[in-house]
């Protein structure tokens, strides 16, 4: 072989090692994906604020942890897909910011854990079973934000105190069932209150046009992705038609608007960073492993053996509420020492028929 042929085999091998590198270090180490409804030049802090909480239970991104961001850029139709090819990439956690997105990852996948955040009912959009008991493959933070609308007419007029009509926009695309509370609250403070239905950018533009026949004399920006993800266009429509309004996050103060009112986005992701990285599916596992294991000190019953399994002698210790054998399978904090099994003194209490 020549030596320019050595050479040109020589700086290919050069390039082509590191990216090999790079995809057995990502292989190897736990990936997981974020799928969100807007765009990253509008919530890339949400990434930061996921990372911090990654690091507080130790996970590094690009060290021991990856993240595969998939964003939908305000288009909601493509989720499904971006759910899928998360699916398809085989992460390990699904982290969903906002109902749309849990939901497409919901439908996506059984088995892959998701941690979500959303500012509505996460039992009433059916995304778990119960707020105690979420069940399926689904867990996360509910903001619970649905109930706030209210309080932001309240605050509305308080701001404009001669407002005697106060526009209401909202998604019907969206889940809208806290419209009815501020109907209530709205005939409470005596103010008219038009509904203004947007569901997309255009629509949005045809809604404030409509405000000046109204003669609305300010707006509560309503609970929706959409109106997240464009706020910057609702930003620029108060200013340009000069009307007060309030919207739901900072988000809509930090991009200019009047007042806003709502939780804290940036620590509800750190939040689902900490979910996210709290070993939940190692866990499972581990107890799946440890109930699966023969006791302590009793030999595995052998192939052949046709014994009935109710004769067979069970040296486990019995619940004290049905008399049932127990396995007892604890997560405990780093350094701590486990407790041991329970015994049948006097701090077991027997249950009575």
């Amino acid at each position: 072989m020549r030596r320019r042929e050595i050479l040109v085999l020589l700086c290919g091998a050069t390039i082509a090692c590191p990216r090999a590198a790079v995809r057995a270090q990502r292989k190897a180490m736990p990936v997981i994906g974020f799928l969100h409804f807007g765009s990253p030049d509008g919530f890339a802090y949400q990434i930061d604020a996921l990372r911090q909480g990654l690091a507080e239970n130790g996970y590094v991104d690009g060290k021991n942890v990856a993240i595969e961001t998939r964003w939908a850029e305000g288009h909601l139709e493509r989720l499904p897909a971006l759910a899928a090819d998360l699916v398809a990439a085989k992460v390990d956690v699904i982290v969903a910011a906002g109902p749309p997105p849990a939901k497409a990852a919901k439908n996506a996948t059984l088995t892959i854990p998701i941690v979500f955040s959303v500012g509505v009912d996460p039992v009433a959009e059916g995304l778990v079973a119960s707020l105690a008991h979420p069940g399926s493959n689904l867990t996360g933070v509910s903001l619970l934000a649905s109930v706030l609308p209210p309080k932001r007419l309240e605050m509305l007029c308080e701001l404009v105190r001669s407002a005697k009509v106060i526009a209401l926009l909202v998604n019907p695309n969206e889940s809208g069932e806290w419209v009815a509370d501020v109907q209530i609250a709205a005939r409470a403070k005596g103010v008219e209150l038009p509904i203004l239905k947007a569901g997309n950018e255009g629509e949005i533009d045809a809604a404030f046009a409509a405000l000046a026949g109204l003669q609305a004399d300010a707006l509560i920006e309503g609970d929706a992705v959409l109106f997240m993800a464009q706020r910057e266009q609702l930003v620029a429509l108060e200013r340009h038609y000069r009307i007060p309004a309030i919207g739901r996050f900072r988000e809509f103060a930090d991009a200019g608007g009047l007042i806003s009112y709502g939780p804290d986005l940036v620590d509800t992701n750190r939040q689902l960073g900490l979910l996210a990285s709290a070993g939940c599916k190692a866990n499972i596992a581990r107890a799946g492993e440890l109930m699966a294991a023969p006791m302590p000190g009793l030999d595995p019953p052998a192939a052949h053996d046709t014994a009935d399994p109710h004769t067979t002698t069970d040296h486990r210790s019995p619940c004290p509420c049905c008399g049932g054998r127990m396995i007892i399978v604890e997560v405990f904090a780093p350094g701590s020492a486990p407790r041991g099994p329970p015994s049948s003194g006097p701090g077991i209490r027997t249950a009575t028929p």
